[in-house]
């Protein structure tokens, strides 16, 4: 069932979950925020509402009925980037991972507190270049236009990294971690600041630190030719990641 909520201007969010108290909250709490909400209790009416609504950022929790949060994932990374922050009351670290590798943006262990998810949603609006009330400007690569690295040309206006004539489809986040670790080639960018730059909060454990790990592993099997062994961002053991220049890589408007 769908819940009845007034049309509002604004960014949508849908938000999934099949505890009507959860969605009650989180309704009344994105309303107040600005944001249009809309609502579904399984998976199936998700990926209704996600087709008929075209929403913004999806909330999704990871047991649902009909189908379980991990698919809905699964459909929806196959035909869009659209943000994903997934909801769950297991906190395992292996579940964490395995939503982020079906290739969510965030990931947020029940009981949570409201005010935290907002935040976790302003942090990735802000990150893609919109928010509720104000576009605001995402800072670019340096050249603020194209940046060619061996065979890749990342343009960053448009959000698209290509390989010849081959599109490689990132995901937000994952455009977005390319833009940090090459704004400035070769410096080591420690895991802790891309964690709070990305998603907007500090590591408070070491577990937390495992997303910044997945997210680079996804990157660098879209970009890299041999995963395993690669050439365009570098692990620097104990401190981070870094860029690495190639050849002439060099950024023209």
């Amino acid at each position: 069932m769908t819940d009845d909520l007034p049309s509002q201007s604004g960014t949508t969010v849908l938000v999934v979950d099949d505890e009507a108290a959860v969605r009650r909250v989180l309704v009344m709490r994105l309303q107040l925020s600005g944001y249009r909400v809309i609502c579904a209790e399984d998976g199936e009416q998700a990926l209704e509402l996600f087709h008929s609504e075209s929403p913004d950022l999806v909330v999704l929790d990871v047991m649902l009925p009909k189908l379980d949060g991990f698919a809905v994932c699964r459909r929806l990374r196959a035909e869009s980037c659209v943000p994903i922050i997934f909801l769950s009351a297991v906190e395992a670290i292996s579940e964490r991972v395995a939503g982020l590798d079906l290739g969510a943006d965030d990931y947020l262990p029940k009981p949570f507190s409201p005010k935290e998810l907002e935040a976790r949603i302003s942090t990735i609006f802000r990150r893609v270049g919109r928010s509720n009330a104000v576009v605001e400007s995402r800072e670019l690569l340096a050249g603020q236009g194209v940046l060619r690295l061996g065979e890749l040309v990342v343009d960053t206006n448009r959000r698209q990294v290509t390989r010849g004539v081959e599109r490689i489809n990132l995901t937000y986040t994952e455009f977005s971690l390319l833009e940090l670790l090459f704004r400035d080639p070769g410096r080591v960018v420690p895991r802790a600041e891309i964690l709070e730059q990305l998603w907007g909060y500090p590591p408070r454990r070491a577990a937390d630190l495992r997303v910044v790990d997945v997210y680079v592993a996804r990157l660098r099997g879209k970009l890299e030719p041999d995963p395993r062994n690669p050439e365009l961002i570098l692990t620097v053991r104990g401190i981070g990641y870094s860029s690495q220049r190639i050849g002439e890589a060099s950024a023209t408007a």
